[in-house]
């Protein structure tokens, strides 16, 4: 006996077995009764019906009456359909990536893109700045850590947005773009009451991790390269500094921190102190967190504990022999350190291994599963919240206070006071 399916029924299949999938990937359990209900099972919460009736219907009024027949496609409504899903729970780093998106996001974390260098996050529930990426077009035209965005604007892209309600997925799709081309920004800066705008040209993102310089600071607060002369008049000023400058925990993090770290040990009692620069660094890999805490701290201290929504508990210490157990050590932050980059200050200065210089920090206190789902697509899912060693929860308002609060002069672009605050503190150690 052969069996006929129409298109709408061959749908309305991929369907039921794409949210058998995608549901179930994420822990939940289906079961089906009387045609389109289904039973969800939750150790959540009771069990419910809940009637899929309304999501065939409007698919098939679509498939009926729609206008435009040729933008009924099915797979990207699908991925449509998922994505309200994840934006249902309104938790925006709780989302569904469609291919395209889930290979930018990866191409990201690995350091090279397409785009104007900045990373997103949320500030008060409205999309905001995380930090600018250094010497990248958005940080050129004036784009500052802890700025909200107000409005985007791409007439290339025939997009002309207030980002209310948007999805982090939404807003990069609408930011990232080939190089060349020009984006409009509406941001509303900190401490500030009137927005401005920013038109930024889009370019090659090609983001190292680390970055180390060898030193000494002037009398005016510039960085002089060790090779040349030390021109200060008070002793502080001629004292051999390792600035490490780390904006991210990514996929090239590892090798670059290698490298850094043995040029500091090739010179050896040359070096007096180390200044570790946190600022605008979003965060990324936990693990790298741990690991780069572990250069400063004695092996068996605890450095983070993160807690599920089951109240299961892992936590995390250092677990190999450190190299820069005893020297000198001040941790620059500022509004733009968010996530791992708050995991790593934060247990620094919990175990008082060192000073943080600064602003206070984003206050991001979620971790992130990211789930391969098949089909090149992949789900970013909050499973756990993250505790410093003295049991403080960063997140949101709570954010890490630096132990010397100093503002930076945005005015000026000769000084940097509070890395010249930084060296200060790490030479009165």
């Amino acid at each position: 006996m052969k069996i006929k399916l129409n298109l709408r029924q061959i749908r309305a299949g991929i369907i039921i077995l794409t949210l058998m999938v995608i549901v179930g990937g994420a822990g939940w359990k289906l079961g089906f009764k009387k045609g389109r209900t289904v039973r969800i099972d939750s150790a959540l919460s009771e069990e419910s019906e809940v009637d899929m009736a309304r999501f065939w219907q409007v698919w098939q009024k679509l498939e009926d009456k729609y206008l435009i027949k040729e933008d009924l496609k099915s797979q990207e409504m699908m991925w449509g359909a998922t994505k309200g899903m994840t934006s249902a729970l309104g938790d925006p780093y709780t989302v569904f990536l469609p291919p395209e998106r889930n290979k930018e996001v990866k191409e990201e974390l690995n350091g090279a893109f397409e785009g104007v260098g900045i990373q997103l996050g949320f500030k008060d529930g409205r999309l905001a700045v995380m930090a600018p990426l250094a010497g990248m077009p958005a940080e050129a035209v004036g784009v500052r850590a802890g700025d909200l965005i107000l409005h985007l604007k791409d007439e290339n892209k025939d997009v002309d947005v207030n980002t209310v309600d948007m999805s982090l997925p939404e807003a990069v799709e609408i930011i990232r773009g080939k190089k060349g081309t020009k984006i409009s920004m509406t941001l509303l800066h900190e401490d500030e009451s009137e927005p401005v705008v920013k038109e930024i040209v889009r370019d090659t993102i090609v983001i190292r991790s680390v970055e180390l310089k060898l030193g000494k600071i002037s009398e005016e607060g510039k960085w002089i390269d060790e090779k040349e002369a030390c021109s200060g008049t008070e002793e502080w000023h001629c004292q051999a500094v390792a600035y490490l400058h780390l904006s991210r925990f990514g996929g090239r993090t590892e090798s670059e921190w290698e490298e850094a770290i043995g040029d500091i040990k090739q010179k050896g009692n040359d070096i007096k102190g180390i200044v570790l620069d946190l600022r605008n660094n979003p965060g990324g890999y936990l693990e790298g967190a741990v690991r780069y805490a572990g250069e400063f701290l004695e092996p068996g201290l605890f450095v983070v504990k993160q807690e599920d929504s089951k109240e299961n508990v892992s936590s995390y210490s250092v677990t190999h022999q450190g190299r820069l157990l005893t020297e000198p050590l001040v941790v620059l932050v500022n509004q733009g350190s968010a996530s791992s980059s708050e995991i790593l200050a934060g247990a620094l200065q919990d175990h008082e291994r060192a000073k943080l210089v600064g602003k206070k920090t984003f206050g991001k206190g979620t971790i992130q599963e990211a789930i391969d789902l098949g089909e090149g697509s992949g789900l970013h899912v909050t499973t756990a919240k993250w505790l410093l060693p003295s049991g403080k929860w960063v997140n949101e308002t709570e954010g890490i206070e630096p132990d010397e609060e100093v503002d930076f002069n945005r005015e000026s672009m000769e000084t940097d006071e509070q890395l010249q605050k930084a060296i200060e503190v790490l030479l009165e150690k």
